[in-house]
């Protein structure tokens, strides 16, 4: 459905009074469903284009992390608001139950709640340093193969957490994809590549290695669509253990240190 402005205007100012709201207060439609559906509206006709449908990246950057890594609503508002100097990202003079409606939008696909589970997270912590350490981080320690995970307790649910642990392959990130490089010497890299342009190729190898090569100096560069995480099935990771593992990355929502 298209809203009017005089529309959007009319049930934002039904679902609070905000005549005086300032980007320094608190959202006042957090958790307001109303004005959740009309920041969706607002965004999908003033937004999409740039960050996608779902806010997680186009020609913009993926808004749905913001909150994960600890910035605030106010935050939020502000960028809209002031837009992003040097950038493509515009001022707004929109007014301001708008712009707190798309940010409580955001706010509201953008954290997940508490994950569910029955699993111990100590068990779990412990888990995750023997057989998840080498290649994902966690503020800053571990391995860098695979995807940070300290804000993954925030962004994604139990059903895809439990997923990237039992078919790591089923969804995979572009810059996680498997490749190998095959030098004119015959050796052969594998790993996920962190940097290329038309003349050089960084990737960090399955040892966890930065390794730079010249492509003239290449004689094959494999790509899969497939992940290099290994597959934790039944066998290899018990319902029960699979539950402490759930449990740990559960507790990983904020960045240490964050507001």
């Amino acid at each position: 459905m298209r809203w009017s402005v005089a529309a959007v205007v009319a049930l934002l100012s039904c679902c609070g009074s905000i005549a005086t709201a300032r980007a320094e207060t608190r959202n006042p439609f957090e958790g307001n469903e109303a004005a959740i559906g009309i920041g969706r509206t607002l965004f999908a006709n003033r937004c999409a284009d740039c960050h996608g449908p779902d806010a997680k990246g186009k020609l913009g950057p993926d808004l749905t992390q913001r909150w994960a890594r600890g910035a605030s609503d106010e935050s939020a508002f502000s960028i809209i608001r002031n837009g992003v100097p040097g950038s493509s990202m515009p001022p707004s003079a929109a007014p301001d139950n708008e712009l707190w409606a798309i940010v409580a939008h955001l706010r509201n696909i953008s954290v997940m709640p508490p994950l569910a589970t029955t699993g111990n997270a100590e068990r779990g912590r412990a888990l995750f340093a023997d057989e998840c350490a080498g290649c994902h981080q966690v503020r800053g320690q571990g391995g860098a193969l695979g995807p940070d995970l300290t804000t993954i307790g925030a962004t994604r649910s139990r059903a895809a957490l439990t997923t990237a642990l039992r078919d790591p392959s089923a969804t995979v990130e572009l810059g996680f994809r498997a490749v190998t490089a095959v030098t004119r010497a015959g050796q052969r890299v594998e790993g996920v590549v962190k940097g290329e342009d038309a003349f050089s190729l960084q990737l960090v190898s399955v040892d966890g290695e930065l390794q730079s090569f010249r492509k003239p100096e290449l004689r094959q560069l494999i790509r899969s669509t497939e992940s290099l995480m290994p597959v934790f099935d039944a066998p290899t990771l018990s319902d029960a253990a699979l539950e402490d593992v759930l449990a740990y990355l559960g507790t990983l929502r904020v960045p240490e240190g964050s507001q």
